[in-house]
């Protein structure tokens, strides 16, 4: 969701006028969109800004903006310890940002964030000019806000309650994407499949009458029936609120990725608990394995969070075990990051010694690095159909393509551009990706230039 900000903020000041630049120096506007899941990127950002406030001096005219989560969070004490900031606004002022500037020149600093997400569909950040990293894959926001409350977890609070975009609205992007030379979407949402949840209420407050209210799943098949769309993925679902219906899009669909980002953050039933995650451990394995029975060739990725306050080692091995039987494609394994703001940082009495925590995580670490590496060893020998990214960061002599379980593929390849579709022969895996050797080109990328889309 981030990044997918980071892009229509961009795009608004194209549509501007300005031009990106990749050197700070030669930069009039300066943007830092932040993130505030982990503490880290609370201390990027004022360091960040403290760098900058030299080349603030040196150059009075350049603007510098602090956008997203943390701005919503943090704006008093941005203003405070970085005076040298022109314009701070929060995740629900994104389509305001060229407007801000422009505010700021005329009259000083200025501070934009509003406490709850506007009721209006124009407002998200998919009906906004973007400029895409990609122009074979574009992002498409279908959910704003959360409505759960997670005790570990800031995102309700400074994203707000969920607001879910229209079912019509989002297949009229996907359209237009696709016209624009997109053949993969990502479906985004705080908690993907609780899509559809205001909807209703909102046609009962019309009529008087209650209808059935648009489903994930009924999204999802809209979406991946678009003519010319070939990849759909989406993220992230919450477990309590995955179902069979969902799985049998997937199954039925072959646009729509055998790939399921499920995060178990813990596998104690008792630290669940405390974190309302709403499931169980048996439970998560549960609608993880009827996910895997559905649904041919799913891989599955996940989150884990290691030394959430009161874990014990018996809570901890339990995580092992769980993760252990569910054999993940990949994990996201953390170290818990206490939040202001959420019910995790009340609870400093709890809190685990971090000597204890590391040691954890790298036992942790060690049986999902196992998993991960038998899953991609399983694909040696397999065909796969990839979507070019490009060079290869590690070598460029190699070209880089995705699977549809969102696998990294290197292979040799000459003059294949971004976007094109080919399949590989499987040779060789490690745990993090797998080496092949490309049999044909399947598809030629169909977009024409990087023009920023609009709702318009």
């Amino acid at each position: 969701m981030n990044e997918h900000d980071s892009e229509r903020i961009a795009g608004l000041l194209e549509s501007e006028g300005y031009e990106s630049t990749a050197s700070q120096d030669d930069a009039d506007v300066i943007v830092l969109n932040t993130c505030c899941i982990r503490e880290n990127a609370d201390n990027k950002l004022y360091g960040a800004l403290g760098n900058l406030k030299e080349l603030k001096a040196q150059k009075p005219d350049l603007q510098i903006v602090v956008s997203g989560c943390l701005a919503q969070k943090d704006r008093d004490k941005i203003q405070s310890k970085a005076k040298h900031v022109d314009v701070v606004f929060g995740t629900h002022n994104v389509h305001r940002a060229a407007e801000l500037l422009e505010e700021a020149k005329a009259n000083g600093p200025i501070t934009e964030i509003w406490e709850e997400a506007p009721d209006d569909h124009e407002s998200f950040p998919s009906a906004l000019p973007a400029n895409r990293e990609s122009e074979f894959m574009s992002w498409l926001t279908i959910q704003i806000g959360c409505d759960n409350n997670c005790a570990f977890c800031i995102v309700p609070s400074v994203r707000g309650k969920e607001i879910s975009r229209p079912v019509e609205d989002i297949v009229a992007e996907a359209q237009r994407l696709v016209a624009d030379g997109v053949t993969e979407i990502t479906l985004l949402g705080q908690n993907v499949n609780s899509y559809g949840r205001d909807l209703a209420l909102d046609l009962r407050k019309q009529d008087g009458t209650t209808r059935v209210r648009p489903m994930f799943a009924d999204l999802l098949r809209a979406v991946g029936s678009v003519d010319g769309i070939r990849r759909v993925r989406y993220t992230s679902p919450h477990p309590k609120d995955m179902n069979a219906d969902v799985y049998s899009v997937m199954a039925e669909l072959d646009t729509i990725m055998p790939h399921l980002h499920f995060p178990l953050q813990s596998g104690s039933d008792r630290v669940l608990a405390v974190m309302h995650r709403g499931y169980t451990g048996e439970r998560f394995l549960e609608k993880l394995a009827l996910a895997r029975e559905m649904i041919p060739d799913l891989a599955v990725s996940t989150d884990i969070i290691v030394g959430f306050p009161g874990e014990t080692e018996e809570d901890f091995v339990r995580t092992l075990e769980v993760a252990a039987e569910a054999q993940f494609d990949s994990a996201y394994t953390f170290v818990f990051s206490p939040r202001e703001g959420t019910e995790a940082a009340e609870m400093q009495a709890d809190f685990c010694d971090p000597d204890e925590v590391q040691e954890r995580y790298k036992r942790l670490r060690a049986v999902t690095e196992r998993s991960a590496l038998l899953k991609y060893q399983e694909r040696v020998g397999k065909v796969e159909e990839v979507v070019v990214e490009g060079p290869s960061k590690r070598d460029p002599e190699f070209t880089t393509g995705r699977t549809g379980q969102n696998k990294l593929v290197h292979f040799k390849a000459e003059n294949l551009k971004p976007g094109t579709y080919a399949t590989v022969k499987v040779t060789d895996a490690v745990r993090q990706y797998l080496h092949g050797e490309l049999i044909e080109k399947v598809a030629s990328p169909t977009y024409r230039s990087k023009i920023p889309v609009s709702a318009a």
